[in-house]
């Protein structure tokens, strides 16, 4: 009975769909360029919204006849499509032709507290996440239970929340399609430029939610 009622549940997924961006392909030049966000977003994004929608019909079909063993060989596919998807989601968001600067409020303070200043936040997000091995994310978390900021860096499409329990407040994509056709094999220069566009008032409304 008990293995039935989690088959069950495993099984009911909405379908995923692909977020419109708030803005236009170009809009975050020069810093990245149409070339990059067209390609990142209605390639990228797309292949994982469905090869995340494949893996969970399969999941379906298979708890509805008890196939835990199926289930759980599709474990890596969902986690892989679903992270990619859960992480671009946020990243579009995170990202504004009005960004830049320095984030203020709740956040400013916050991020002051548990690094001495932004300048030396920036510094060591930037660091941790120029250095991230291979492809991932590199993140500005918050961790709940502390109740502080906390930098992270994520592997591949890992899904920060639901790997290291932080709430995601404002990431970067270090996956070569994020910046390779723009910047090349300089990940450092991607990095730096993403400060320019970075969206401080969504940063700041996802900490708020994350630290109520």
């Amino acid at each position: 009975m008990m293995r039935t009622r989690v088959l069950s549940v495993l099984g009911r997924r909405t379908k995923a769909t692909l977020p419109e961006l708030p803005y236009e392909y170009h809009a975050l030049e020069p810093y990245i360029s149409a070339d990059i966000m067209e390609l990142h977003h209605s390639k990228h994004h797309a292949t994982y919204v469905n090869n995340l929608n494949v893996a969970n019909e399969a999941l379906q079909e298979a708890s509805s006849k008890g196939d835990v063993t199926k289930c759980v060989q599709l474990a890596n596919a969902i986690k892989f499509n679903g992270g990619g998807h859960v992480n671009h989601t946020i990243f579009w968001q995170n990202m504004s032709p009005n960004g830049g600067g320095e984030p203020e409020g709740p956040l400013a303070e916050a991020i002051q507290r548990d690094f001495g200043s932004f300048a030396a936040f920036q510094a060591k997000m930037s660091q941790a996440t120029v250095a991230v091995q291979g492809s991932g994310w590199g993140w500005l978390g918050y961790n709940k239970e502390a109740g502080r900021l906390q930098v992270a860096t994520c592997a591949n499409q890992d899904p920060l929340e639901a790997t290291t329990g932080l709430i995601p407040i404002i990431g970067i994509d270090v996956w070569e399609h994020a910046y390779y056709l723009q910047y090349k094999n300089v990940r450092p220069d991607y990095v730096n430029q993403f400060w320019n566009v970075a969206n401080w008032e969504d940063a700041g409304s996802r900490f708020s939610a994350a630290s109520a």
